[in-house]
Parts: C-alpha cells; sequence; structure tokens
C-alpha cells in the first residue's frame, strides 16, 4: 500500500507532564488505522499536532514521503487534514448549511451577500453522497446529539480531505446510525482517503479498522494487523495490567426498603407518564435507543425538568423537587452526561471542582478553609486513582477518564443516598471502565442507590440489578438482569409507538 502519512519522534510536554515521549504511526492510502490507548495515553495531544493544534516539541511529518510544517489548523486543512472531534463543535443558532460551509459561502453582489439557494443545495449535494436525509436549512439547535455529529462528519468530508481523523465519532450514535457511518468510511476508504480511527470501543476495531496503533502513557506500544490479532491482546498491550471484570450476582433486591419512587410523572420534555421504584443498594439500569426519554427522567428527579403530572416520594415520603439546589439538599446528585458543560468548571483546579457541590462545608466564620478543601481532594484523587500532576491542575488538562472520576468525586464527597449516572463510561477507556464498574459496585454494597443510563447494552446487563427499559418517552418494561438479554431490551426499546 502507498503510504500517506508517517509520524516521526514526536515529542510533547506541558507544565508538569510529558504528554508524548518518541511516538511514531503511519498511515497508508485507503486504510483505517484505529489508535488506540486508556485515556491520557496521548492520542488526542498526537492528533493535535497533525492538525496544527498543538505544535511538537520533537519529531517531523511526512505527506506522501516529503516532510510538512503543520503551524496551525488553516494548513493543515490545506494539507487535506481534517479532524471530527469527540466534542461537537457546531454554531447552534445557524442551520446545518451555515455550518458546514461558514466562511466558503458562495457570494453574490460585490461579494456581499450569500446565497442561500446555492449554498443549500451544495450541501444536498454532499449529503446525497452521504446518503444523509437531513434538511439543509435546519437549525442545528433542532438536531439531535446523533444528527449533530453526523453534520460534523459531513463537513469534514466537505474539504475534500485526504486524512480524516475521527475522535469517538459513534458515541452518540445508534446502530442504524452507526452502519450509515460504516458504509461511509467504506466508500472514503476506496477512494484513497486514509482514516485514523480512535474509539474505545472494542467491537468496533474488528469491523471497521485494518490495523491497530497502540499507545500507554505517552509512548508508541505496538502496531498490529486487525485480522491476525484478538482483543484480549490489544487490551493487555493498552492497559499494561489486569482490567477489573469480575461481577456481581445480578440478584433483584425485592427485600430492601423503596427509597425512591415514580408514579405516573409525565412532564413537558418527553416523559409520559413513568413509574418506577429504586430500592437501597440497587443499580437500577436504564436501556433504550437515542431520544427515549431516559435523560428526561434523570432531569425531572433532579429538579431540572418541571413535572406536570404525577408524584415523586422519597422514603415514602411525597416530595416536591423544583430545582437541583433542591434535590442535592434532598441527597441526589446526578452525574450528567455532558460531564464538560454541566459537570465541571474547566478553568477551575481539581481541588475547586471535588469540592463544588460540598464548598458551604469548608467555611468557617466567613473564610474558606484552604488547607481542609486541599487535604479533601488529596484524599479522592488517591482513592479514585486520578492522574494529574497535582490538586492544582486545571481540569481541561485532565483527560476525560479522568474528569468523569473528579464529577464522581463531588458527589461522593457531597454523601448523596441517591446517584443518577448518565452514560458514566461514554469516551473513557477500557481500564478506566473497569474502575469505574468497581466504583459503582462498591457504592451500592455500601447502601447507595444508583440509577445507571447507558447507551451499551453489554454494560446495562453486567452492572444492573434490573433493567427498565424506556421507548418514546414511556416505560415499556422493567427486566429482571438474571432473566434480561440483549434481544429482550431491544424488543422493549422498540416496543411502543403513537
Amino acid at each position: 500500500m502507498t503510504k500517506l502519512l508517517e509520524m516521526r519522534g514526536i515529542s510533547k510536554a506541558f507544565p508538569g507532564v510529558q504528554a508524548l515521549s518518541n511516538v511514531s504511526i503511519d498511515l497508508n492510502k485507503g486504510e483505517v488505522l484505529a489508535l488506540i490507548g486508556e485515556n491520557g495515553a496521548g492520542k488526542s495531544t498526537l492528533m493535535k499536532i497533525l492538525t496544527g493544534i498543538y505544535k511538537a516539541d520533537q519529531g517531523e511529518i511526512s505527506l506522501n514521503g516529503e516532510k510538512v510544517e503543520i503551524p496551525d489548523t488553516k494548513r493543515a486543512a490545506e494539507l487535506g487534514i481534517s479532524m471530527i472531534h469527540q466534542e461537537l463543535n457546531l454554531m447552534k443558532d445557524l442551520t446545518i448549511a451555515e455550518n458546514i460551509f461558514i466562511g466558503r459561502e458562495p457570494k453574490g453582489l460585490m461579494n456581499l451577500f450569500i446565497k442561500d439557494h446555492e449554498l443549500n443545495q451544495m450541501t444536498r449535494d454532499l449529503f446525497n453522497q452521504l446518503s444523509l436525509d437531513l434538511d439543509p436549512k435546519t437549525k442545528i439547535e433542532q438536531l439531535t446529539i446523533a444528527k449533530q455529529q453526523m453534520v460534523e462528519i459531513a463537513k469534514a468530508l466537505s474539504y475534500e480531505s485526504k486524512i480524516l481523523i475521527m475522535d469517538e465519532p459513534t458515541t452518540a450514535l445508534t446502530e442504524p446510525e452507526i452502519d450509515v457511518l460504516f458504509e461511509i468510511i467504506e466508500n472514503l476508504k476506496k477512494s484513497g482517503v486514509g482514516i485514523i480511527y480512535i474509539s474505545h470501543r472494542m467491537d468496533e476495531l474488528k469491523r471497521i479498522s485494518d490495523r491497530i496503533a497502540i499507545m500507554r502513557d505517552g509512548e508508541y506500544v505496538d502496531t498490529l494487523k486487525t485480522s491476525e490479532t484478538d482483543i484480549k491482546q490489544v487490551i493487555h498491550l493498552m492497559v499494561g495490567r489486569e482490567v477489573y471484570v469480575e461481577s456481581k450476582p445480578n440478584i433483584q433486591r425485592d427485600d430492601r426498603e423503596v427509597v425512591l419512587e415514580m408514579k405516573n410523572v409525565s412532564t413537558n420534555t418527553n416523559v409520559k407518564g413513568v413509574s418506577f421504584a429504586l430500592r437501597k443498594g440497587e443499580i437500577l439500569g436504564f436501556a433504550g435507543l437515542m431520544g427515549a426519554g431516559r435523560t428526561e427522567v434523570a432531569n425531572a428527579i433532579f429538579g431540572i425538568d418541571k413535572i406536570k403530572s404525577g408524584e415523586i416520594y422519597l422514603h415514602g415520603k411525597k416530595v416536591k423537587i423544583s430545582n437541583p439546589t433542591q434535590a442535592v439538599q434532598k441527597g441526589i446528585g446526578f452525574l450528567t452526561e455532558d460531564r464538560k458543560h454541566l459537570g465541571l468548571l474547566l478553568d477551575m483546579d481539581v481541588k475547586t471542582n471535588v469540592t463544588l457541590a460540598s464548598v458551604q462545608n469548608f467555611q468557617r466564620a466567613g473564610f474558606v478553609q484552604e488547607d481542609k478543601i486541599a487535604k479533601t481532594a488529596e484524599h479522592f484523587v488517591e482513592k479514585l486513582k486520578i492522574k494529574t500532576p497535582s490538586i492544582h491542575q486545571q481540569i481541561r488538562f485532565l483527560s476525560g477518564g479522568n474528569q468523569q472520576k473528579v464529577v464522581i468525586s463531588k458527589w461522593l464527597l457531597r454523601d448523596c443516598d441517591i446517584l443518577i449516572f448518565d452514560e458514566p463510561t461514554r469516551g473513557i477507556d477500557v481500564g478506566a471502565k473497569g474502575e469505574i464498574y468497581r466504583l459503582l459496585e462498591d457504592l451500592a454494597s455500601q447502601g447507595k442507590s444508583i440509577i445507571m443510563i447507558s447507551s451499551e447494552l453489554p454494560e446495562i446487563l453486567r452492572m444492573s440489578h434490573r433493567i427498565a427499559v424506556m421507548s418514546e418517552g414511556r416505560m415499556t418494561g422493567i427486566l429482571n438482569a438474571l432473566d434480561a438479554s440483549q434481544e429482550k431490551i431491544m424488543e422493549l426499546a422498540t416496543a411502543y409507538r403513537e
């Protein structure tokens, strides 16, 4: 195969962190190279160097055998290098077409006015190539996260990229949408595009990649032919240690106290007559397809969305929760799906984020007890094995898995009785997943009650005592995990139709 890209001896350091050390990878034309490693392994840093966001301290990059300099993202785009980031980067008040061709719009009279008709037609032509059924005139804010992800993919491909980097592209997609994406990838391969595919979903690697490049702790480990290796070998090379896989017996806890109960609750945000009970020490999994209403149920419990009918009970007593402050006061913690925007203060340090929900406990006579905050943060960094140079490190510089652990620390410190985890392992590597699974199991064994929303059925089946399934805003069934299967869950997840 023809060599398209070579990155040789790439090193990069940040204050207190050696992010990359002498890393080398290559990519062929018409190939999918899976780039994997734990959160913090250096994958994103390496790709940010390739796309001109960061400048390497050492090393060189060659395209088609010629050495190139990539000082900024504009130069990367000129060289045909595009990246679809895990965190969506769209302007929600603009249309799909305006987002895709922003800065490249067809102009009319004196180059002052945008030709909207031509802009929309360009977008339709692009969507036809990708078999996407979207209206170019729709505003981004009206799209689901999954459809926004498809727009990001279309935007990257509109640059006629020779190298396309995909960072966790399937995390917000349903199975049919993933099938569409993989068809697009196959067609791109046939046209000679080289794809670097970053994913923590091990099953996807076998399905889509030609080779697998493995990184660990900022260093290159090995590159394997996908057809000649197995996932256990990949995980061993990636993690370098035994991954926690033990599973508890998934026994229903009917003898335990009911700590939370919803009775026929409806909201204006896709919750329609939902009823269920959560018991002490139970992990109640919530399954369903995208848009089924799982997050909206969590929002109703936490006081984010207003309840228009129905009742909520805590420990047998009817309660009204009008806002998140009241929910926290009643012992409920919510780890949101969007941890970056709703769970963390990215510009603040680790210690501030850990103590965010309990700041009143660190004040005396009007003064903040900084020493007590520091000791508490150090305790949770050690307890949850949070990888950070220090408790003074800004959260934005931590990997996704470590950011998630900081959010968990925040609610553990608050000592909530009921914890809602919305997609707790999204974007997190297999090693960090194991640690979070162990943590959830430990919390349940200590008597904490957990609602776990997840789009990964193996995760739901592995972790839950019972599984509540939703479809189109309604609860379609609750399964005992011992009797549950992916087939039974999917049957319930597609059961309801208006």
